[in-house]
Formats: structure tokens, C-alpha cells, sequence
């Protein structure tokens, strides 16, 4: 038996005609991927439809795609409360800090590590990935930051995580697959290892480096349990520890919101929940599509070789 060949055809790219097997699993492989972005789509299109609803209808499990007793009185009410906005600006501010300094460390220690001819590399190495393994635990590192005197303090949040692991290896491959002809022609003109770093690698690690920032932004901005830990005053909190403050019923928030919507908590719990949600992505939302180019060509590029 001979197997079927796909023949030639002057009406598509390449001269070439779909098999019938090509055209099943192009069929299936788009079913497939429309039924993936309607689970994926589906959670955050039903709290934004709850975040204009009433709660009554809420309550009454009525939302799913579309609001049902449209209201924005939660929105107005957040949006008009003090203690949102300054948890939302401390996010910002965490999120900022904190991505800095992260870039700052993973970029110079990933280019330190990509140079084979360095003195203690395989320990340095070692040293990063053993402690994606192990770590001293929750109440060591508890004690820790409280001995250094950073409860309270925005490095209690910055500090900890500045440098992820997974993405100083990525990294250190990145650097590590640029052409050597480079630095060796950059050393030639006098540059030393900082303007090599700062002048050659850095302008041709833009994909990788706007991955990394994405990676690190969505972490600081997601991250609730280091302020749960660290931080006793309210005025410090992000806004995650406000939203995961609302979703375990604290009575602190709660009442606020209550307060400022002019009606009980339990008839503002029932949406102002998804409100707060909502608003809390939304910067993500508007950053990610700006950094996505960049993000598939990071990865693959600076992928982790064996």
C-alpha cells in the first residue's frame, strides 16, 4: 500500500494541498484551543459580571456571563475609599521597588555566572540551586526578618524574593548563548567587564530582561503572605492583603466598604469582592500586553540547557 502524499497546488503557500488528516487536526486543535480559552476566559469574565451586579442576584447565583441588576455603587464606593487607594499605592510602590532591585541582582549575578572562565562558578551555582530545594522554613525566616529589623518596613517585602532562582538560571543561558566574539571585540576597544555588561550584553538581552520583568512584577504584585507576616499596620498593607482581607470576611475592611457604600456587610460582601478583584488586575492587564512580544522569544532564547 502506498501512503498518501500531499500534492501540489498553485492556489496555496508552497504549492502544497491538505491532507485529510492535516484538515481533521486542524479542526480538532482549533476546537480544542476555543475550548480552552473559554475555561481560562470563564472565571474572570463571571467576576466581572458580578462586580455590576446586584448582590442580591449574586446571592441568588443568577450571574454567569452578563450582570444582573446592574450597579456601579461598589465601584463608587471603592473607588471613594481612602484605604484602597493607599493599600493600591503601596502595591505600586512594592512592586516597583522590589522589580528593580530584583533586576539589578539577577542580571549581574546571571552574567557572572555565564563566565566559564570564573574562579568558584560551579559553587555560586550551587549555591543558588540549593536553595530552590531547601530553604530554613517559615518560622526561621520569620525570625530572621525580625531580628534584622524589617518587620514594618517595605524591605520585609523586596528583600526575600529578589532573586528567583528559575529566572537566574533562564537568565544566566541567555548570556550564556550571545556571541563571545562580541566581548572579545568590546575588550579590544578598551571596554572593561562593567562596559561590556552595561553597553553590549544588556542592549542585546532586551526580550530576556522584559520577561524577567514581567515574571518579577506579577509576583510582587500578587503577593499577599509576606505582608500577612511581616507587616501589623494596616496603612502599610498591598492592596492583595486588602482583597484577601475582604475574602475572608475580616471585619476591619469589610465594615469600610460597608460604610462607605452606605449599607450592611453582608449586602456589600456579596460584590464587592469581585469590585476588588477587578481592580487589582487591571494594571496587570494593561502591562502584559506591552511585555508579550517579548515573552516567547525570552523563554525561548534563554531556555535552560542541560
Amino acid at each position: 500500500m502506498s501512503a498518501t502524499k500531499p500534492t501540489r497546488s498553485a492556489g496555496r503557500p508552497g504549492g502544497l494541498t491538505q491532507t485529510t488528516g492535516t484538515r481533521v487536526f486542524a479542526v480538532f486543535n482549533t476546537i480544542f484551543l476555543v475550548v480552552l480559552c473559554v475555561v481560562t476566559l470563564y472565571p474572570f469574565i463571571t467576576v466581572l459580571a458580578q462586580s455590576f451586579s446586584s448582590p442580591g442576584a449574586i446571592n441568588a447565583g443568577q450571574v454567569n456571563f452578563w450582570p444582573v441588576g446592574f450597579n456601579v455603587d461598589t465601584y463608587d464606593a471603592m473607588l471613594s475609599n481612602e484605604t484602597f487607594w493607599r493599600n493600591y499605592g503601596n502595591s505600586v510602590l512594592y512592586t516597583v521597588v522590589g522589580t528593580l532591585i530584583a533586576m539589578v541582582l539577577t542580571t549581574t549575578y546571571a552574567f557572572v555566572l555565564s563566565k566559564p572562565h570564573l574562579k568558584g562558578r560551579k559553587a555560586l551555582i550551587g549555591i543558588a540551586v540549593f536553595t530552590m530545594f531547601f530553604n530554613g522554613g517559615l518560622v526561621p525566616n520569620y525570625v530572621l526578618i525580625s531580628s534584622l529589623g524589617m518587620k514594618n518596613t517595605i524591605w520585609a517585602i523586596v528583600l526575600p524574593g529578589a532573586i528567583s532562582v528559575f529566572n537566574l538560571l533562564v537568565m544566566k543561558s541567555f548570556f550564556e548563548s550571545l556571541p563571545k566574539e562580541l566581548e572579545e571585540a568590546a575588550q579590544i576597544d578598551g571596554l572593561g567587564w562593567y562596559g561590556i555588561f552595561t553597553r553590549i550584553t544588556l542592549p542585546l538581552s532586551k526580550a530576556v530582561i522584559a520577561t524577567m520583568v514581567l515574571f518579577y512584577s506579577v509576583a510582587y504584585w500578587n503577593d499577599w503572605f509576606a505582608a500577612f507576616l511581616y507587616l501589623d499596620k494596616s496603612e502599610l498593607f498591598p492592596v492583595t492583603l486588602f482583597l484577601r482581607n475582604l475574602i475572608a470576611g475580616a471585619s476591619t475592611t469589610a465594615s469600610e466598604g460597608a460604610a462607605a457604600a452606605g449599607t450592611t456587610t453582608a449586602l456589600v460582601s456579596a460584590n464587592i469582592q469581585a469590585v476588588t478583584m477587578i481592580l487589582t488586575v487591571i494594571p496587570i492587564l494593561c502591562v502584559y500586553p506591552f511585555v508579550q512580544r517579548y515573552f516567547v522569544s525570552g523563554i525561548m532564547l534563554g531556555s535552560v540547557k542541560g
